[in-house]
């Protein structure tokens, strides 16, 4: 006969191997040269080869491939379980010394033994690890396949405390997680990389193992020798992070719908007040707006950036809503939403004990990967898009974990990490917008803040760009930062004077009055001036017409404000917002010319309201709205009789000392006293 095909397309062609009774190598004499006779039922059949080497190779080939098929048919329906171990040992060790250079000889009796336990279900704890101590020696060198990653995640799950564990799978993982994995095709690898270190993370020692681990991925030297190292562990870390809010997010009783996460709260309010919501970052004119009640009714809220626009309305029926801009079909981000309302920043979000632990593993490996010099490039950029579910960025306890990585890029010299703060595409918010005072992650009160701005702009290419995106988004925790002191927000201020960021001369003489307050912003104002003679003469004019204090301003902050300028024409004040209490009346009666005061949501009570009464009779606007004031502070308000508006919603007001104050105040025009006794 001519040359025949190969073995493998002629067996697939004539016979199945199970039909194959022998195989032989032919010899020099009674054969043709390079020959394989292959015994059948019904005869032989002859198979000639091109070459010895060829001939060598279909001839292992076609016993290694009956001897599968053996094993196959004896571990299908296995009896002993004594058996079955030694007939796995002696597979695996067919496997390693087969002289075949094939991926599929050591992949072969996984496959078999993953099916096998697959099959059998109702083994004891110890025959699981007896199985996986014998095909151990196959996992050097070659991935588990997907059921049998199943079987190794159930094995970590229930004991975790195990040695196979320790000594079986630690190379199994390290050899997963420093080649070039597509965990896209082969999700179940990852899953049993995320089992693994979370049954490290139950040993003794918890997070020191871990570390440890983590310490054996990266090397000894300082840059690690393992490119696939780090992506790997990332995409472990953000899939284990995804699934401790998994159940929250699909379970339709539990995760806010977005409509509730702009509304600012998780489940619906059986009674809410109908006002617009408050804004993180009002600016002098909107809070000024919101003074008066008859122009909260005539205009609406804006609050624009460059992706969405949130308009609140403020009828009776108001509810936010959120449009999308013209050429962007896409639902508005988490963070553009979460940063309308402050409510959003205390969401409820409750994790159960397993998810808890999960998190707090996984955020605390990310820490540890920020921690290496030579990584840090690398994670900056993976983190930089904010792969996280919403959920996850409106957990109190998921972002202060998180704050230290962002810490570490703040704090990197390195343009290519801490340029990463930023947002990934212009129209998208980034960790800066995130951490910074007003964003849901923010609990400090800007030292974050102040660190980011101070390294970004030490390397920032376009200053006067940043500086006005800062002037747009962040004045008001710049202004109070630069209050307290802060050298970086001193700064940032005399830099917006000095290249004219701020148009309005109302705030442009609150941003000086803020800098004479400190001894080192003096100091740089006087500096400032010296260079500019227009600071001059628009501080010769006069003080501002016109004053905000920025959110979570406190007492003392106000009092060295007041204390640092002339604010003798100052006719409108807006305190709405801030930590300010009654303590600071006495600052505020010095203002002779004050008409409008907002003290919309602060700690003002009855004491400071009685000392406001005896003194600022020129008053004619004031908002109480949602302060702590009863009908004792209320009452005093019956002296003020040049009041012409007054905001009296959700106080504890009654009715009694509702109709008084209207016989005494014949000016007032507009008021409200919904969600009070009054209404």
């Amino acid at each position: 006969m001519g040359p025949a095909a190969g073995p493998t397309g002629y067996m697939e062609n004539s016979v199945s191997y199970s039909a194959i009774e022998d195989v032989q190598l032919l010899s020099w004499e009674n054969a043709p040269k390079y020959c394989l006779q292959l015994t059948i039922p019904g005869g032989t059949v002859l198979l000639q080869a091109a070459n010895s080497y060829l001939r060598d190779q279909w001839f292992h080939s076609l016993q290694w491939k009956k001897k599968i098929y053996k094993y196959k048919k004896v571990l299908s329906n296995p009896s002993r379980w004594e058996v079955v171990l030694k007939e796995i040992r002696t597979l695996v060790d067919m496997a390693l010394t087969s002289p075949l250079q094939d991926d599929s000889i050591n992949q072969a009796p996984l496959e078999i033994v993953s099916k096998l336990l697959s099959e059998n279900t109702n083994l004891t704890t110890q025959e699981h690890e007896n199985i996986i101590v014998a095909i151990a020696p196959l996992l050097e060198n070659n991935h588990p396949p997907p059921d049998l990653c199943e079987f190794f995640c159930k094995h970590c799950r229930e004991r975790p405390r195990s040695m196979v564990v320790i000594e079986v799978f630690t190379p199994v993982v390290q050899r997963i997680l420093k080649h070039n994995m597509d965990f896209g095709k082969c999700p179940r690898l990852r899953l049993f990389t995320q089992e693994y270190i979370l049954a490290l993370n139950e040993l003794n020692a918890g997070m020191e193992v871990v570390k440890k681990f983590i310490q054996s991925m990266h090397g000894p030297t300082g840059h690690c020798p393992h490119p696939r190292v780090l992506p790997n562990l990332v995409a472990v870390c953000l899939a284990a992070i995804y699934s401790c809010y998994e159940e929250f997010i699909n379970s339709r009783d539990n995760s806010p719908s977005l409509k509730e996460i702009r509304n600012g709260c998780q489940q619906p309010c059986d009674r809410k007040p109908t006002l617009p919501l408050r804004l993180l970052h009002p600016s002098p004119d909107l809070v000024s707006q919101e003074a008066t009640l008859s122009e909260a009714r005539l205009k609406s809220v804006v609050v624009a950036s460059s992706e969405i626009h949130v308009e609140v309305e403020p009828a009776s029926t108001a509810k936010p809503t959120l449009t999308a801009s013209a050429g962007d079909d896409n639902e508005p981000n988490l963070i553009d939403c979460l940063m309308v309302s402050p409510a959003c920043s205390t969401m409820s979000i409750e994790l159960g004990p397993q998810a808890d632990r999960t998190l707090g593993c996984y955020v605390e490996i990310l820490k540890l990967l920020s921690d290496y010099d030579d990584w840090r490039p690398s994670l900056a950029s993976l983190l930089q898009p904010i792969p996280f579910p919403k959920e996850a960025l409106a957990h109190e306890k998921f972002t202060k974990e998180l704050k230290y990585v962002i810490q570490r890029f703040a704090e990197d010299p390195r343009q290519e990490v801490h340029s990463c703060l930023l947002s990934v595409r212009a129209g998208k918010d980034g960790w800066f917008q995130l951490y910074s005072p007003g964003g849901v992650a923010c609990d400090d009160d800007g030292e974050l803040f102040a660190s980011m701005v101070h390294i970004l702009m030490g390397s920032c290419y376009k200053t006067k760009k940043f500086l006005l995106s800062l002037a747009e988004n962040k004045l008001g925790p710049c202004m109070l930062l630069a209050l307290r002191g802060n050298q970086t927000m001193v700064e940032i201020l005399c830099l917006m004077l000095e290249y004219n960021i701020i148009d309005n001369n109302d705030t442009q003489l609150q941003i000086i009055s803020t800098l004479e307050s400190t001894g080192a912003g003096k100091r740089m104002y006087e500096q400032l001036c010296d260079r500019q003679r227009e600071l001059k003469e628009l501080q010769r004019k006069g003080g501002p017409t016109r004053l905000t204090l920025p959110s979570k301003s406190t007492d003392a902050d106000l009092a060295r404000l007041l204390s640092s300028g002339s604010f003798g024409n100052l006719e409108n004040l807006s305190l709405a917002f801030t930590n300010v209490t009654s303590a600071c009346a006495e600052h505020l009666i010095k203002l002779p010319s004050l008409k409008q005061l907002n003290l919309w949501s602060t700690q003002f009570g009855d004491a400071g309201l009685r000392l406001l009464s005896e003194h600022l009779t020129m008053l004619q606007v004031l908002n109480l709205c949602e302060t702590p004031v009863t009908d004792a502070g209320l009452l005093a308000l019956s002296s003020m009789k040049s009041l012409c508006s007054l905001n009296m919603n959700s106080t504890k007001l009654s009715a009694d000392t509702y109709e008084d104050l209207k016989a005494k105040l014949p000016n007032l025009k507009e008021v409200d006293v919904r969600y009070t006794e009054a209404w």
